[in-house]
């Protein structure tokens, strides 16, 4: 049921602005008619947001109402930018998002909480927010995917949004005709470079000496960007852990990246399954963390195999029901092969797991006995 008729809906919609309601180029925090100013301002954003993704008043919206949506879009990311580090002023907001969440969350069922992290990206939760309304009227899906007119980049007090989804599909499309040109093509050029921004982002969010939770929401927040585009995040992050930079700050990065990765346990078996076993091959000779996290994956695979005597093959249970035996001693014969010191005591490993099993030579006893057996022909 929409809620197109609450209170908050008819705000938003029939609320005028005037051009006193420009986000200021620098908010000045102290004063505290300037502080309450900040954080009407934050709220009413939060609402906005509810109203695209679940009211039926987007129904009513006019290219005028569409500029100024992501004019307040961009403020909020502005305010991102300019508190994420400042944390007195960041708890304020974080307690004024809580208190807005909870208001809407009693008006529009299924509402999703937006956190401070999520402001880095407003303009995006907006424009997916919208896309997703199935009451969005034609008239602003044309603005939207205009191909007539391109994002006007010039600064104005809203800026013309014509072309938005248009000009991210060219983009798209360019990175794509470009994979091939790249040196790391089985990442893919527009992966390679969100891994890039990534890694960047990171250092920006360490450097500034934000604590490490707040880090690990911003990873959990590309996550969550990233539902439905589960093999793209493996690339971005396959992208990012392979970037070329020889220097003590990268290795804290993808030491800090892969720490969080491996708090990840389905993603990270996500991981090892959907990408290429080249490029898993060259993350784990790159970084002995991520060579050690896919051993234990393998591991983990290989012990929910139960034998299935229909199919006279070891099979998966549960956890990654695309992985098979043949899949899995192909994993293992690659890793082997990239690293040839690993193969020794992988192998004690597989022996000792072997013995307790009962040390059975017998095919279908012990998946280890078969693993073993498997990789030594």
């Amino acid at each position: 049921m929409r809620s197109g008729k609450s209170g908050t809906n008819k705000k938003l919609v029939g609320r005028k602005c005037n051009k006193n309601e420009r986000p200021p180029a620098a908010v000045r925090v102290r004063p505290l008619s300037q502080m309450e100013a900040v954080l009407k301002n934050l709220a009413s954003t939060a609402e906005l947001l509810a109203v695209a993704a679940l009211s039926d008043a987007v129904d009513r919206w006019d290219k005028v109402t569409l500029s100024r949506a992501f004019h307040w879009a961009r403020y909020c990311e502005h305010l991102y930018s300019r508190f994420h580090n400042k944390s007195p002023v960041r708890r304020i907001m974080e307690k004024q998002l809580q208190h807005t969440n909870q208001s809407l969350q009693a008006v529009f069922p299924g509402y999703t909480e937006i956190s401070f992290s999520d402001l880095s990206r407003c303009k995006h939760l907006l424009l997916v927010a919208l896309l997703n309304n199935l009451e969005l009227p034609i008239s602003i899906m044309k603005i939207l995917f205009d191909t007539n007119s391109p994002v006007n980049t010039k600064q104005s007090e809203y800026q013309d949004v014509s072309g938005l989804c248009s000009h991210i599909i060219q983009c798209k499309s360019a990175c794509k005709v470009l994979a091939p040109l790249t040196d790391m093509s089985a990442i893919g050029a527009d992966a390679e470079v969100q891994g890039v921004m990534l890694m960047e982002r990171l250092g920006a969010l360490l450097s500034q000496g934000s604590e490490a939770w707040r880090t690990e929401h911003f990873l959990d927040s590309v996550l969550r960007g990233c539902e439905g585009g589960a093999q793209h995040f493996c690339l971005v992050i396959a992208a990012a852990l392979l970037t070329k930079k020889n220097s003590a700050a990268q290795t804290a990065l993808e030491d800090f990246l892969l720490d969080w990765l491996q708090t990840k346990h389905s993603k990270l078996q996500h991981m090892c399954s959907a990408l290429p076993t080249a490029l898993l091959i060259d993350l784990a000779k790159e970084h002995l963390k991520f060579r050690d996290a896919y051993f234990d994956v393998l591991k983990k695979w290989a012990s929910d195999m139960e034998y299935s005597i229909s199919e006279g093959e070891w099979v998966q249970t549960s956890t990654n029901q695309t992985v098979s035996f043949q899949r899995l001693t192909e994993h293992f014969l690659a890793l082997f092969q990239a690293c040839p010191s690993l193969r020794e005591d992988v192998e004690k490993e597989l022996n000792a797991l072997k013995i307790s099993d009962g040390d059975f030579d017998v095919r279908g006893l012990s998946v280890w006995g078969d693993l073993l057996s498997t990789l030594n022909k």
